[in-house]
Formats: structure tokens, C-alpha cells, sequence
């Protein structure tokens, strides 16, 4: 194994940082982190158009998380959850945020990831408009529960292009973050 997830972790844990976890994505842990960042921003007055625009990234990133972390990982350390994945927000020097997410990906999938992401970000403000309404009258809604709306969602309410790696783990899996700029 050429990734080393602590070490992943602890290299993201530096600079402002306004939440940090690693471990099993559950929907109490969704509510318990939109509640807990909810209120570190009014603690903070922070200005209400980026508090909500970081509130809906990271309810599409948490929902991303969780209805999309493969739960079987042949090779992976047993010591992690089988929903296990990774979130931090920080506030950068300039005043904007980051939100990271994490979680282990079948090699299989990282070609329909990038190529997904990288259209995407490819993307106008008006083309990403339009590839959101088609989505939203074309798509049918999946097992996962989504219909392919929420990196477009993000796209559309950051304006920015959204990072990504692929940190190979196994044979089988690699870690895959997700950057967003906020």
C-alpha cells in the first residue's frame, strides 16, 4: 500500500481548520456536522450568502458521501468502517473555504469520475444551467437515491472548478478527494 490514509488526514488537518472527521458516514453524523458547522458560522459572522452557499455544498457533499461509499473494500485496512470517509472544512488566508470529502473507489469507477468531473468543470455558467434542468426532466431517479444533480449543483452554486485525486491504494480501490472552493 502506497497511501497511508492517517497521514492523508493529518496533512489536510492544517491551516484554519473549521471541522475535521474521519470514520463512518452516517445520516446522524450528516445532521450532527450541518448543525454543528451551521452554528460555528453564526458564531463567526460570517455573511448570510456564504453561509448558505457553504451550507448547500455541504449537504450535497455529505449526501454524496454517503449514498455513494462503496461498503465492500476487499484489501482495505479492517480497521476502518466500511462507510468510512473523510470530511474537512477550512477557511483559507483569503476568507474562502474548502470542503474536502473522501472515501475509497473502485478502480473501476475512477475513469466515469474524472471524466464526469472534468466535463463538468468544462462547463459555462449557462451550460452547467442547462445540463441541471436536463438532469432534473430526463434523469430517473437511482437506487442511490439521486439522479446525478449533485456535483452539478455544486458547480452551479460555487462558480468555481472543483479538484479531485486519485490516491492509489490496492489493485482494487483508490482513494478519491474531492476539493471544493467556496
Amino acid at each position: 500500500m502506497s497511501f497511508n490514509i492517517n497521514e492523508y488526514y493529518s496533512n489536510l488537518s492544517k491551516g484554519d481548520v473549521i471541522l475535521a472527521y474521519k470514520g463512518s458516514i452516517t445520516s446522524e453524523l450528516i445532521n450532527e456536522v450541518l448543525e454543528a458547522v451551521e452554528g460555528k458560522l453564526e458564531d463567526g459572522n460570517e455573511d448570510g450568502k456564504t453561509r448558505k452557499k457553504l451550507y448547500n455544498v455541504l449537504v450535497e457533499s455529505l449526501q454524496n458521501l454517503y449514498h455513494h461509499i462503496e461498503e465492500t473494500h476487499e484489501g482495505i485496512d479492517e480497521d476502518l468502517d466500511p462507510k468510512f470517509g473523510i470530511l474537512v472544512i477550512e477557511k483559507d488566508s483569503d476568507g474562502d473555504y474548502k470542503v474536502i470529502t473522501g472515501n475509497f473507489v473502485s478502480v473501476v469507477k475512477t475513469k466515469f469520475l474524472k471524466e464526469k468531473i472534468d466535463k463538468i468543470n468544462s462547463l459555462s455558467k449557462d451550460e452547467l444551467k442547462d445540463m441541471y434542468k436536463f438532469i432534473l426532466n430526463h434523469q430517473k431517479i437511482s437506487a442511490k437515491g439521486g439522479g446525478g444533480l449533485g456535483l452539478v449543483d455544486i458547480a452551479r452554486k460555487t462558480g468555481k472548478k472543483m479538484l479531485y485525486n486519485f490516491y492509489d491504494y490496492n489493485e482494487k480501490y483508490v482513494f478519491f478527494d474531492l476539493q471544493i472552493l467556496i
